[in-house]
């Protein structure tokens, strides 16, 4: 049977298929499709027509935005949000009259990363936390915590806060920014950028 927490709110369209959990105050809406090993946490969010795989975890307050496809073997961590129609792969080569099925990729986003509408995420890759992959943009490549990236494919081209703020230093070198919203300061060195929290 499903475990599904008693404040979680199930649309009468949705399909949950038995096994799976849905944490406290997760909010599942029209035609969303759970499948039975999938994982999720509390206070997350699904919109319409989207499919969750059952080699699937979704961490807590993760936001899901209409006609999204999460297929087996992605880890959503918290906070993670994911725009209208954008896409996950789990395999690298798929023919139709070839089955791949044991050769599925993880892919793993993590934690307060956005990934903007339409962008297709391939698989095998981690997005680092708080990243930010732009509309429309094809990752094929690890993204580095706090990176801006967008285009075909994409390319880092700066740096994002935690807040969802453009960080005003380069790409390269060393420098400090402080965001004006949260105070948190943003360190570069060394092409990495770290956050230290008010």
């Amino acid at each position: 049977m499903s475990h599904i927490h008693p404040s979680a709110t199930i649309h009468p369209t949705a399909l949950v298929d038995d096994g799976a959990t849905v944490g406290a105050g997760s909010r599942v809406w029209h035609w969303v499709h759970i499948s039975s090993g999938a994982v999720i946490g509390d206070r997350c969010s699904f919109g319409q027509n989207v499919f969750i795989g059952n080699h699937v975890r979704i961490g807590n307050n993760v936001k899901i935005q209409n006609n999204v496809s999460v297929y087996d073997n992605v880890t959503l961590e918290d906070d993670v949000f994911c725009g209208p129609s954008m896409v996950f792969t789990n395999v690298y080569n798929p023919r139709s009259a070839v089955s791949r099925r044991d050769e599925y990729r993880d892919t793993i986003v993590e934690t307060g990363a956005t990934l903007g509408a339409n962008c297709t995420i391939v698989c095998g890759i981690r997005i680092g936390h708080h990243a930010f992959v732009g509309a429309g943009a094809v990752v094929n490549r690890e993204v580095k915590p706090f990176a801006l990236t967008v285009g075909v494919p994409a390319k880092q081209i700066g740096w994002m806060s935690a807040y969802g703020e453009r960080v005003d230093l380069p790409l390269e070198g060393s420098g400090s920014w402080t965001c004006p919203h949260s105070g948190d300061v943003y360190q570069l060195l060394d092409q990495h950028l770290t956050q230290t929290p008010v």
